[in-house]
């Protein structure tokens, strides 16, 4: 069940508290993927994220592999689905560097404002997801969370096609959708046209019987 975008205030912990936390996570690990704490209170570890895209996402062609359709240096490629990746980040990182640091990994050219990241939990027998604001830092919640992958999960999705961010194509993608829309609209106008054109005729041809000389 996919929720609205994660607005709640988070409560950030003291360095004792992280320091407790990240004792209490790495006793839970099972897989060896630790959170280490550095002296300036700023931890780093690992978090794994599914990619769970729709559309292609656009990689250098020399980089491509699999399913793919080339276009000058570029090429159009399915990423396979529900693949997981894992990164290791640290706890200044925020959802943005995360979905760039993905972006990189897999060689996509496309802009990261197209993408989000949202965080899949469990909460009374039901399954959440849930999408982050930029703002947030996902080792933070993965900390909070524990290590077990049931009780937080991370997913990267495309915008919903109601929230695109417009400002992340180029002046050629969006000259392309303007021409669509002309088109649709002047195919709309001539269905509308021929419709009332039709309705106009039976009229006349109506109004002819009824004054016909008898």
């Amino acid at each position: 069940k996919d929720v609205q975008k994660e607005r709640e205030p988070h409560v950030y912990l003291s360095k004792e508290e992280v320091k407790e936390k990240i004792q209490s996570y790495n006793s839970s690990v099972t897989d060896k993927l630790k959170m280490t704490l550095n002296a300036n209170g700023i931890y780093t570890g690992f978090i794994k994220v599914q990619m769970e895209l729709c559309r292609p996402v656009t990689v250098q062609s020399s980089q491509s592999r699999g399913r793919c359709a080339h276009s000058n240096n570029k090429a159009a490629f399915y990423l396979p689905d529900g693949c997981v990746n894992t990164l290791h980040i640290s706890s200044t990182n925020t959802v943005r560097e995360v979905i760039e640091a993905l972006l990189r990994k897999f060689f996509v050219a496309d802009n990261p404002a197209k993408f989000a990241l949202y965080k899949r939990c469990h909460k009374e027998d039901q399954v959440y997801t849930c999408k982050l604001s930029d703002r947030e830092h996902p080792l933070y919640l993965r900390l909070v969370a524990g290590p077990r992958a049931e009780m937080l999960s991370f997913v990267l999705r495309e915008h919903e096609t109601g929230e695109v961010m417009w400002e992340a194509f180029s002046i050629p993608e969006l000259q392309n959708f303007l021409r669509i829309l002309d088109k649709e609209e002047n195919d709309q106008l001539q269905i509308l046209k021929n419709r009332y054109a039709a309705y106009r005729g039976k009229l006349e041809e109506a109004l002819r019987g009824v004054l016909k000389p008898g």
